[in-house]
């Protein structure tokens, strides 16, 4: 296992510091105990549990899962509840499903307002005029 400082597990997770002590804050990742003691106290080291669960964390928030849902994942992962990581997965599948059919719907107007305002006439700009009505 290698000993890091919490500097080099958050860059080893394409993070920050502080994003790090905010994961640790909502019980995703563990606080490991001060090594060392000594007049500053230790410093906290961590390992490669650490950088892996970091790496979770960061893969399941780009497939959009909340941290909460994350909380629970990494729970599951403990319990091997497989049929309820797999219902959560579906779950959001059909959310990110329906974050895909706004994103299509809103590209297909944008696309109906710049061709309207590149072949229109003279007066204000569809687009403009479009978000102002928004």
């Amino acid at each position: 296992m290698t000993a890091m400082t919490i500097g080099r597990l958050a860059g080893a997770g394409g993070v920050g510091v502080e994003t790090v002590r905010y994961y640790q804050r909502r019980g995703l990742l563990d606080t490991p105990s001060r090594a060392g003691g000594g007049i500053n106290g230790g410093v906290r080291r961590y390992g490669d549990d650490d950088v892996r669960r970091l790496k979770f964390i960061r893969v399941a928030q780009a497939a959009g899962f909340t941290l909460d849902q994350i909380g629970e994942l990494l729970d599951l992962d403990a319990s091997e509840d497989r049929a309820r990581a797999r219902s959560l997965a579906e779950r959001q599948i059909a959310v990110l499903d329906a974050r895909l059919a706004e994103l299509t719907a809103a590209r297909a107007s944008l696309e109906r307002l710049a061709r309207d305002c590149r072949h229109g006439a003279a007066g204000p700009c569809p687009i403009l005029h479009a978000f102002e009505q928004g």
